[in-house]
């Protein structure tokens, strides 16, 4: 799928770090896999790690937890279980001041669950570690970043040359190592560059399938290699196929850039939808209402999608444009970090690689504004619980048998106290949506925990309730849902 223009930090090799010699790791037990990756350093010294841990980490311990009978029982089993549960990448353990060697128990049990477990010298700080991971993905995510920009600058010269379709296939062909080719409307060959032998037929396949499925994008991978087709513009029409002999982040973020411009490159021959859009504007801005104009732009229903980029990338409106370009649609905003795209409801919206998505029901253009809610808080959830892409949740449940005036003034009623504090009632709202998990509802409100910490308190507060109870959080849930 698409990638943004500036791809998110990569993650970094476990065998990058243990190469490092100012390090002196070493591995004792685990696959020693080349591809394992890791997604940072953590350090904690819970006998349970498992509530602290997003998953990808490298868990650093000196093994403070440990009970002095830990070897005889199932404690390291536990622990190590509990680890892998969660998602953990690796398990460092450091020697001295509590051990002077790692217990056999602990290696037994990483063995046994496939945990890579590495020792840590007694001169190697974990905060030293954490600093060389961060530092390791520093130096890749500048590499990357020189890449996409370098190729941006290439395919753009060549989008201004007059033979821009071919020129542009083939900076993106020389800058994947492998083959761009354009489809047309009718699935035959326009243009192409590069040269990846035995790929021509299974491109040509994978556009056949993307124009039946009716998809924005689809890839594959045959005999070792990867294969993309994005459909291009807002309709039916141009398809780009790429076959590339390795699956890289910066490679989807450089074909999301000739997406881009084929898209423009070929727009004139598809249908009127630019002139279209600029009339449905044009009447939003004279006055007329969304359910008007929405005729213009296409049949209804509609979709919002609210994505973010993955990592600390901020998106702009070319990473923009290639996102649209792998929905299907052109209607595309950005605004404070996040992209909103309009799609058609009918339209497949499936998870794109470096994106984070929420996305709403399908509504008719007089519900748009709660569509935007509606995704607004599906991507606060995906991004809390690290989900690539969470839909709105539109299926009855057991309000819908309560009269809706009724239970819109019980839900005041509960809520008096709160009325007056948006931030509050989101926070108390997020919160409950995820378990009472304080890291994940700072993660969804971009605040820090102690702030989410603080403001559930008020809430418990001013409501007298006691947020412990399961059936205090039932009707709390019930009194937000309604208050919506």
């Amino acid at each position: 799928m698409p990638e943004p223009a500036f791809p998110p930090t990569p993650p970094v090799p476990l065998a990058s770090l243990l190469a490092r010699e100012d390090l002196g790791l070493r591995q004792i037990a685990g696959p020693s896999d080349p591809g394992l990756v890791i997604h940072g350093a953590h350090t904690s010294e819970m006998a349970d790690p498992y509530p602290y841990l997003l998953g990808g980490e490298l868990l650093l311990t000196a093994g403070v937890h440990i009970p002095e009978a830990a070897g005889s029982g199932t404690y390291f089993e536990d622990y190590v279980s509990r680890i892998v549960a969660a998602g953990g990448a690796a398990l460092g353990f450091g020697l001295a001041p509590v051990h002077d060697t790692v217990p056999r128990a602990l290696v037994a049990a990483c063995e046994a669950y496939g945990l890579p477990l590495l020792e840590v010298p007694p001169q190697t700080t974990f905060s030293g570690i954490a600093r060389a991971v961060w530092q390791l993905m520093a130096q890749a995510r500048m590499a990357e970043l020189r890449r996409v920009t370098e190729a941006q600058q290439a395919l753009a010269t060549a989008a201004a040359r007059p033979d821009a379709v071919p020129s542009v296939l083939r900076q993106l062909a020389q800058r994947v190592g492998g083959r761009a080719v354009l489809y047309g409307p009718e699935g035959a060959e326009i243009a192409g560059a590069g040269r990846m032998p035995g790929a021509d037929g299974a491109l040509a396949e994978l556009t056949r399938a993307l124009v039946v499925r009716g998809s924005a994008s689809a890839s594959d991978t045959v005999a070792g290699v990867y294969l993309a087709a994005y459909a291009l513009g807002a309709g039916p029409g141009f398809v780009l196929a790429v076959a590339a002999p390795r699956r890289d982040p910066a490679d989807h973020a450089v074909a999301s850039v000739a997406a881009v411009l084929l898209s423009l490159l070929t727009g004139e021959q598809q249908s009127g939808s630019g002139a279209a859009r600029s009339s449905a504007l044009v009447r939003l801005l004279l006055g007329a209402a969304p359910g008007e104009v929405a005729g213009l732009l296409g049949a209804g229903p509609w979709r919002v999608v609210h994505a973010r980029p993955d990592g600390s990338a901020v998106p702009d409106a070319v990473a923009a444009s290639g996102l649209g370009a792998a929905l299907g649609s052109a209607l595309v905003d950005v605004a404070e970090g996040v992209v909103r795209v309009l799609v058609p409801g009918g339209a497949e919206v499936g998870p794109q690689t470096g994106w984070t998505l929420g996305v709403s029901a399908a509504v008719e253009p007089s519900a748009w504004p709660a569509a935007d809610a509606q995704a607004a808080r599906a991507l606060a959830r995906a991004r809390a619980t690290r989900a690539p892409l969470v839909r709105h949740g539109a299926r009855a449940s057991l309000a819908d048998l309560l009269p809706p005036d009724e239970a819109a003034a019980h839900a005041r009623s509960l809520l008096g106290p709160l009325l007056d504090s948006p931030a509050l009632r989101e926070t108390l709202r997020t919160w409950l949506s995820l378990h009472g998990s304080w890291d994940r509802t700072a993660v969804a409100l971009a605040v820090h925990r102690n702030t989410v910490r603080q403001r559930v308190a008020r809430c418990a507060a001013l409501l007298d309730a006691d947020l412990d109870d399961p059936d205090v959080r039932m009707e709390l849930w019930f009194a937000l849902r309604r208050a919506e």
